[in-house]
């Protein structure tokens, strides 16, 4: 009797102790590729050039471009903090060797974007037909394109506060990467871009959800899912 108090009472230690494990690991990058490298980019700019993708054209049998240039440093379902193994990351980071408002960003595919009101750095495209699933609609989704302070936008003029449904090509420029979050954090420069789900009323669904979100190494042609410990920095068939 003694011995089986004593198993149970040691359960939820070992939960505790689980936990803590999970959130140390989130904390140091553990687990992520990603983690090592992004912090050299950070700390040794002179490595930028060799973590640097640059893809003009979508890589062979890939339906999305690649929406800007840099160093895909965050990765889809990455724990790395400031997200956790129990919210993690939801697209990827892609982070240019620039100032703030000068590395282009462009539209992943044909579809139809909008900017809500209120949205200072953010642009979404609805896609009505999933190139790789064409009976679904899905969208993507673009975003810190703005001052740190959010006050400058760096999205181009021709999508203002308040578009809606505007036609857009593959390669379209829609702004410039920047430093704007709305988070008590800093980020670095860089966009952050996501491929979201529709609702059941065909709109987008929330994009801070992972389950809310696919996988873009489909899309891109490479992997970019943390999950599978994809080759850094990406190249097309990695």
């Amino acid at each position: 009797m003694l011995r089986r108090r004593l198993r149970y009472s040691l359960v939820p230690l070992v939960l505790i102790a689980a936990l803590a494990l999970l959130v140390l690991r989130s904390r140091l990058g553990i687990g992520s590729p990603s983690a090592e490298l992004l912090r050299a980019w950070f700390r040794t700019p002179e490595i930028r050039p060799t973590l640097i993708s640059r893809l003009a054209e979508p890589c062979p049998n890939a339906p999305f471009l690649l929406p800007s240039e840099g160093f895909v440093g965050f990765l889809y379902a990455d724990p790395t903090a400031p997200y956790t193994p129990f919210a993690p990351h939801t697209g990827i980071d892609i982070f240019g060797d620039g100032a703030p408002g000068t590395v282009p960003v462009h539209a992943a595919y044909d579809g139809y974007l909008t900017r809500l009101p209120e949205w200072r750095s953010t642009v979404i495209i609805r896609h009505p037909s999933d190139p790789l699933q064409p009976e679904r609609q899905i969208w993507t989704y673009y975003t810190h394109m703005a001052s740190e302070n959010g006050v400058q936008s760096y999205i181009v003029d021709d999508f203002p506060p308040g578009t809606s449904e505007k036609f857009v090509k593959r390669g379209t420029l829609l702004g410039y990467q920047g430093l704007y979050s709305g988070a008590p954090y800093r980020i670095g420069l860089h966009v952050h871009f996501s491929i979201v789900l529709s609702a059941p009323d065909g709109s987008f669904r929330n994009e801070t959800h992972i389950g809310n979100t696919l996988d873009p190494s489909p899309y891109l042609g490479f992997n970019v899912d943390a999950r599978r410990q994809p080759t850094l920095p990406v190249r097309c068939g990695s």
